[in-house]
């Protein structure tokens, strides 16, 4: 399996420190944003990684994380993604490095205390498809919700305002080489962009996709009060079984 983080986009919500730098590249607690998805994708024993960026400091990522070394990586791949179309759109960039293997993708701004490499396996396991991470939230009408049978996935609403169930769809998603024939078919949303909901309900609708929760605490990092949330969990318990410590230090050493 290969890695993908999704690591472009404005970070309008973040404005003004966006517009010195990609929101990506801001600090949670003592590391850069950039470095926790890297080290969820390494923790689950993914050594080869493709990051999709863009905007005017697309440049900065090379500079702080070069070829992947520090994280133990065979090599770190970059694209680049003009303008904003969506996460969908931003992962049809990865076709080509992607190949005919299976990608975990994960979101640039995702922030988890625990490992996914149980889920890894159980995907590697399952043989195709897809598969999703899934947290229970007290407010899910803020983000991606499914509605759930048993270990069956009926279907996700985004931000619906009767959430059919007290989970979360978390950015971090599983998906065979069948994802890019699937995001050639969608259609731009009321948004503009391509969706990533849409993705995983074509999946749904194939019979293609299984769910796991997520233990341990997770937060995105995209507003201020999310940004500062994740930083204080980083503080007080550390994040990805507290192995970023190496990363920075192999880092700072290199």
């Amino acid at each position: 399996m290969k890695g993908v983080v999704l690591a472009g986009g404005l970070g309008s919500r973040l404005k003004p420190l966006t517009a010195v730098t990609n929101k990506h590249l801001l600090p949670v607690y003592d590391q850069p944003m950039i470095y926790y998805p890297i080290q969820t994708l390494v923790n689950a024993g993914i050594t080869d990684i493709m990051i999709v960026t863009g905007g005017n400091s697309a440049g900065d990522f090379l500079k702080l994380l070069g070829n992947g070394k520090a994280f133990g990586l065979k090599h770190l791949n970059y694209t680049y993604q003009e303008g904003e179309g969506g996460i969908a759109a931003a992962l049809s960039l990865v076709e080509h490095f992607a190949g005919d293997d299976a990608i975990c993708v994960v979101l640039g701004d995702n922030i988890i205390q625990g490992n996914i490499r149980a889920a890894a396996d159980s995907y590697a396991k399952q043989g195709g498809g897809a598969k999703i991470l899934l947290k229970r939230v007290s407010d899910p009408q803020r983000f991606g919700v499914p509605e759930l049978d048993g270990k069956r996935v009926l279907q996700i609403e985004e931000k619906p305002a009767n959430p059919k169930s007290e989970y979360a769809v978390i950015g971090i998603y599983m998906y065979d080489a069948d994802v890019f024939k699937i995001i050639r078919t969608l259609k731009p949303s009321g948004r503009g962009e391509l969706e990533i909901t849409d993705v995983n309900n074509a999946y749904i609708q194939r019979g293609d996709m299984t769910w796991d929760e997520l233990e341990g605490w997770w937060s995105d990092a995209g507003t201020f009060e999310s940004l500062l949330y994740a930083s204080n969990l980083v503080a007080e318990t550390g994040a990805n079984n507290q192995e970023l410590t190496y990363a920075a230090e192999a880092s700072a050493n290199s």
